[in-house]
Parts: structure tokens; sequence; C-alpha cells
């Protein structure tokens, strides 16, 4: 099991802490301290009830040692490979007392981080074929962002920017703001990023706002809600006019959709849902009897 980046090891880590700290509160796991006895020892495995994609093995493994290190955390797989019904993603064993407190943190990981991945493959494999890739969006659970597109990489996606600190991007609440120049707000965006090399992105909700952008040599436009026809048209455009400049369609993109707007010749695809409506997988964790 490859362990998170250490940017995501830290997140996880708050993130267990405070999981723990409102499920266990100040007294721990009352109904197994009055049936367990203190040095009875036992082992569970995680299987899937469902067909998916697994992502969060980490974290459920740093739940496990946060409860009690004495628990030994064993994967059988890797974040990021698919799944059937009846798959067994790891396995823990240790003090039964201490195991059955990290059951349902450990498992809440494994399946809200697993189902984002496994909506993801959902998009990523209906848009196969395509150059189009998947990205995901700032929607996240708050506190959870750099867990929830890590399990979006997991699920085959594309990170978009991390935050407001990582790159620019300008809405048309920045336009409406500075009276709806899209070629000045370009060009005033990258004097002020400078020498950050971040690439400047604008969004647009008509060709007309579309022309703007490539005299301007944005980066990266944002098609807003565009039909097929308009985005096929703003295809052509941008590689008559500038070739280097990539198009992102957003808006309207569900699984029903994603396969038109990726044959439309854009390079990205933007998801809200891929973190904000995704359905947790389903897993649940099985006694193993010694």
């Amino acid at each position: 099991m490859n362990g998170f980046p250490p940017a995501e090891a830290d997140a996880c880590r708050a993130l267990a802490d405070l999981a723990l700290a409102e499920d266990l509160g100040p007294v721990g796991d009352r109904t197994s301290r009055a049936l367990i006895p203190a040095d009875r020892t036992g082992a569970a495995a995680f299987v899937a009830r469902a067909a998916g994609v697994v992502a969060g093995l980490p974290a459920a493994a740093l739940v496990c040692v946060a409860v009690d290190p004495l628990l030994t955390f064993t994967p059988s797989l890797a974040d990021g490979s698919p799944l059937e019904r009846g798959t067994t993603l790891a396995s823990v064993s240790g003090p039964l007392r201490a195991l059955l407190a990290a059951e349902r943190t450990a498992l809440n990981f494994l399946q809200r981080l697993s189902g984002v991945a496994s909506l993801t493959r959902k998009y990523v494999d209906a848009a196969a074929g395509t150059p189009a890739r998947v990205l995901d969006t700032r929607k996240t659970t708050p506190g959870w962002r750099l867990l929830e597109k890590y399990a979006v990489r997991m699920g085959g996606g594309t990170n978009h920017r991390l935050g407001l600190y990582d790159g620019v991007l300008i809405k048309d609440n920045h336009l409406a703001g500075m009276g709806g120049d899209v070629r000045q707000a370009v060009e005033t965006a990258r004097s002020a990023a400078g020498n950050e090399g971040l690439p400047v992105e604008v969004e647009v909700d008509t060709l007309e706002q579309l022309e703007e952008a490539l005299a301007a040599r944005a980066d990266i436009v944002l098609l807003d809600n565009m039909t097929s026809e308009q985005m096929r048209a703003a295809v052509r455009r941008r590689d008559a006019v500038s070739p280097v400049t990539l198009l992102e369609a957003s808006g309207g993109v569900n699984l029903s959709t994603v396969a038109a707007i990726a044959a439309t010749g854009v390079d990205r695809i933007s998801v809200g849902a891929l973190t904000h409506s995704a359905p947790a997988l389903d897993i649940g964790l099985d006694y193993l009897p010694s």
C-alpha cells in the first residue's frame, strides 16, 4: 500500500483526530468496555459490498494506529484498484476493544474516499477515447479537500487548482466587478501574477467573450454552460486563433452528458459532482473468527 503524500497525511491526521474525538468522546467505547475483556484480541476484514474503486486505505490505517498502536493494519491491494462485490480490501488485528473503537471512523474514511474515486472512474471511462481530461473543482467537503482530491486522482481524474491561492481563475463575478472586459481582465491578471508562472484562466459564457479571451492569449478558457454546438464552434475558433489555449467545459456535466461534451474536442471537463455528489461506496468490516 502506498501511503499518502505528506500534505494529505497531515490533513488526514487532523481529520482523524476530530472524527475519533466526536465518536469516542471523553470516556471511549462504553459498549466494548462493558462486554469485551481488556486482553481479548481479534481480527476483521474490510470487504467491499459493491463494485467500485478503492481509495483511503492509508486513512483507515492511520485511524487504526491512532486508536491503538498495537492494531496491525494489512492492506490486500493498493488505492486506485478496482473492486468487485466481495473483494477484501484489508485486514486489521489486535486488541479487540481498539478494533471495535476504530471500526466506524475507519469505514467512514474508506467509504467516502472510495465513493469519490468510484464516481470519478465512471466519468473518466465515459470520456475515454477523447483527449479530454476529467477535473475536479473546489466544491469539496470543508476540511476534506486534500483527501477528496487525492481520491479523484485514485479514480483516474485530474486535480484542478487546490484553492484560491494556487491558481488564477477569472470568474463571472470577477468580470462583473471590473466592468466585464475579458481581455483587460486576462492581461491584468497575467501582469499581477508576475514571475510565478501560474496559468491564467478565464470563464466565458458566450462566443463573443471567447474571442476576447483568445485575443488576450488566455492560457485556459472555461466554457460555462455552453451547448455542444457552441463548444464545437469554440474549439474550431481556438484552433484557428490560439492553438495553445486550452478549453475547459463546465456546467451541465453529468454521466449522461460527459461523453458528448468530450466529443466536442475540449481539453478539460470540470465536474463538481465528483466531490459534492459522490455516494459513499458500501464497505463493511467483517469479524474473522479465530
